[in-house]
């Protein structure tokens, strides 16, 4: 072979190498390409998922409650033997992300509500709830006030007796919603506490506590109450938690109106089959006008036991003591005792005999009551 030959077969090899080192460096830059393509799309794909996991969740849930009441006034000047669908509620929750939720609460009372009817259809819940950190939650829009017991947790099988008990309607006054703003918080310890600005009371002049709830119904708004609640379940079973609300004209700038005062304490310990609940709660309503009715004072409350026979059957006891005021001895004193078979944890039959003592013969009613109940 000539050396041309040589030097031209040799330089063709050294462009046949260039050529392929070319090619490998461009699969090589082709294949990281893809690589990163594909980490791409697994990272939206898993975006997608979480994404699906904590928005567009919308749950469905609700309880409702069937009573029938047999009760008489100790004069026989009244009587009631009476069957009613009493509750009937619906939940609509929806989580829009991890952080912020919404609650509503659509109540239809006495199973019907219009003209001549002895019911209604009430909005009890519908507000926002937003995660600040992951300690705090701020809400915004119609809450249950954060007070006693079973104002914020109310559905039959949470509780004993066939009605939430009397304290809970004549002094709280249960169910109690009003639209506002609130910051909530916690630890690991189990101290927590809420805050809420909120509608205040538009108390009439008759003093009536449970009538001055406006339940954000187009409520007069002159005058704004605050309430804070501390609490503490850092033991198994217990709940210790106390609440203060004020309000500066608890009649929205009527002539008989004046500062209102809430303070409510509550102690609640299940320790296996034994359960015990006391709670006192007392209004201070200042003004001439309160203090001429003797109705400035209003208080009440109840201690309650009960025992649980099997996990299905309970029976418990409570007595409670109330007094709204007014002319003379107005107190009025409350035995209640009875049993509570659930079904299942969801489902709730309930039978108990109430026996009411009032100076005024004509207050005291006493019978017994029967109902059902679920929730879900």
């Amino acid at each position: 072979m000539s050396r041309t030959s040589i030097w031209a077969l040799c330089l063709g090899l050294s462009m046949a190498g260039v050529v392929n080192a070319e090619t490998t460096e461009q699969k090589i830059e082709r294949l990281e390409a893809e690589l990163n393509a594909l980490a791409d799309e697994v990272e939206r794909q898993q975006e997608s998922a979480s994404e699906a996991k904590t928005s567009g969740r919308t749950k469905v849930g609700g309880y409702g409650e069937l009573h029938f009441n047999s009760t008489e006034t100790d004069d026989g000047s009244a009587s009631k033997d009476e069957l009613d669908f009493h509750r009937f509620v619906l939940f609509l929750n929806h989580d829009f992300n991890e952080k912020t939720r919404f609650f509503s609460e659509l109540e239809v009372e006495h199973s019907s509500a219009g003209d001549g009817k002895g019911g209604a259809v009430e909005l009890e819940q519908a507000y926002i709830e937003h995660d600040i950190g992951s300690n705090f939650q701020g809400k915004a829009g119609l809450i249950l006030v954060p007070v006693g017991i079973i104002n914020e947790t109310h559905e039959p099988a949470t509780f004993y007796g066939v009605e939430r008990n009397v304290i809970a309607k004549y002094i709280l006054p249960t169910t109690w919603r009003v639209g506002g703003v609130g910051l909530s918080g916690h630890n690991a310890k189990g101290f927590s506490f809420d805050a809420i600005l909120h509608e205040g009371l538009n108390i009439p002049d008759t003093f009536n506590i449970r009538s001055g709830r406006q339940s954000t119904g187009n409520a007069v708004a002159k005058d704004f109450a605050v309430t804070g609640r501390l609490k503490y379940t850092g033991i198994a079973g217990l709940e210790l938690a106390a609440t203060a609300q004020y309000q500066s004209d608890f009649a929205q700038g009527a002539v008989y109106g004046g500062s209102a005062t809430l303070l409510e304490t509550h102690a609640a310990y299940t320790r296996g089959s034994i359960g015990v609940r006391a709670l006192y709660a007392r209004w201070d309503l200042e003004g001439s006008a309160a203090q001429l009715a003797d109705k400035d004072v209003q208080s009440g409350g109840y201690v309650e036991a009960s025992y649980k026979v099997t996990p299905k059957v309970g029976a418990f006891v409570r007595y409670n003591v109330w007094d709204n005021g007014g002319v003379g001895d107005t107190e009025i004193t409350q035995t209640d005792l009875g049993v509570n078979y659930w079904l299942n944890d969801k489902v709730v039959f309930k039978a108990d005999y109430q026996n009411q003592t009032a100076s005024n013969n004509s207050k005291a009613s006493d019978g017994f009551n029967l109902g059902m109940g679920y929730q879900f």
